[in-house]
């Protein structure tokens, strides 16, 4: 049999901490002097009195949980107070402290809205039972003003000071997740330099090493040094190339400033050759009389780097390649086209024995996007192989994530779907 606990919906009742009572403490204090004050018609604070001046201190100790409420009970105890008789200043420390509580705890429209209305509503009932103690109540209401104006100075000014700390928290806040975002997009450019140099490298040093193994296998007794020569040579050029590309990039890891340029439209030659090298065929146009920006030179580069280490990588033995860098100047767009005719079996091959893809079309749009532009990759619609067509804006205002206008086909462009 199981138990159901029901809860009460009574909100429970906050009590005063420590500090709410060494302030009861303290205005008891300063009251007990007050009550012995010579009063000018002589009056004194009788036993019932005390016992009601008890009560204004023990408010006081709920002033900042309750304040509204302190002083609407408040009232009634000090009306009868002074009804009785008792001297007027024995109560005034405990008024003092509770209205200034109220305007310190705000908001200010309660603050303007309540205490005029309790002090017309007292005023009047004084008026109407006693003349004299409506017009002495008068005479001391600017005390309770005075207490009024300065809570609500005192709300304004903590309220302007955690503002001030609030901005200058949020202001601390948002440099840290600027410089977190920007260590961030720094790592996964850097991630993206070295999968493009290594990946690059290694594909071109693992299809020479496969050639050389072949030319020392295929005939030992007839040994084609020349071809075996021409693929250690190799090795060792893109070796050399991969130390020189990977100093680069971990000199601008260390700030220095002696690193040199990025590498941009005016390498792709070195590239196109070091493609050739392992075997692929590969016809490179570059068509770019005007101005191009370093960092949409250098996304071109890494894109085309990428698109010829997969056709080595994918195409198969003596890939053609056909790699085309042109600038248009209608829409202020560098179009990179990289078509290759080799066999997609490889690429097949991959998913049939679930092997993960790579990261190169992923690296290839992420370069893209960093310049605003686009790229779109696929296998080709007319024949055998493997197309990718990349749009990069030319302005300097390019923005990062909106995609830039695509520019209608030709006969000669590659008809490509995009990839999955």
């Amino acid at each position: 049999m199981s138990t159901v606990g029901v809860h009460s919906g009574r909100r429970r009742l906050r009590r005063p901490v420590r500090q709410d009572w060494l302030t009861t403490a303290a205005v008891g204090a300063l009251t007990v002097p007050l009550a012995f004050l010579p009063q000018s018609d002589g009056r004194v604070t009788d036993a019932l009195g005390w016992v009601l001046v008890a009560v204004m201190v023990l408010l006081t100790a709920w002033r900042r949980l309750y304040p509204l409420g302190v002083l609407l009970a408040l009232v009634p105890v000090q009306l009868a107070y002074h009804f009785l008789g008792n001297a007027p200043t024995t109560p005034v420390a405990a008024s003092m402290v509770i209205l200034y509580s109220l305007a310190v705890a705000g908001p200010r429209r309660r603050t303007f809205v309540v205490v005029p209305s309790l002090l017309a509503l007292t005023l009047t009932m004084m008026l109407t039972v006693n003349v004299h103690k409506g017009l002495e109540l008068i005479r001391t209401s600017g005390w309770i003003l005075a207490c009024t104006l300065l809570g609500e100075a005192v709300r304004v000014h903590r309220n302007y000071v955690g503002a001030i700390v609030e901005r200058a928290e949020r202001a601390e806040r948002t440099r840290e997740e600027t410089a977190a975002r920007r260590v961030a997009e720094e790592r996964l450019r850097i991630a993206r330099d070295l999968h493009d140099l290594l990946a690059h490298s290694i594909t071109l040093i693992g299809v020479r090493a496969s050639v050389a193994a072949h030319v020392l296998n295929a005939d030992p007794e007839r040994l084609d040094r020349d071809t075996l020569s021409q693929a250690l040579d190799g090795i060792a050029g893109t070796c050399r190339e991969a130390r020189q590309e990977l100093k680069r990039t971990l000199e601008v890891l260390r700030a220095e400033d002696d690193s040199g340029p990025p590498p941009g439209l005016g390498s792709l030659a070195g590239l196109g050759k070091a493609a050739e090298s392992a075997g692929a065929m590969v016809s490179l146009s570059v068509s770019a009389d005007g101005e191009v920006p370093p960092a949409v030179g250098a996304a071109a580069y890494r894109i085309v780097q990428q698109g010829l280490t997969n056709a080595v990588q994918h195409g198969g033995p003596a890939v053609g390649v056909r790699v085309s860098v042109v600038l248009d100047e209608a829409s202020s767009a560098l179009l990179v086209d990289i078509v290759d005719d080799g066999s997609p079996a490889d690429a097949a091959d991959d998913a049939a024995t679930g092997r993960p893809p790579g990261y190169g079309l992923v690296g290839m749009r992420e370069r893209a996007r960093s310049v605003g532009g686009t790229v779109e990759a696929g296998p080709r619609a007319d024949g055998p192989g493997f197309a990718v067509r990349a749009v990069l804006p030319c302005t300097e205002a390019a923005p990062r994530t909106e995609a830039a206008p695509r520019t209608p086909r030709t006969e000669a462009a590659p008809r490509i779907r995009a990839a999955q």
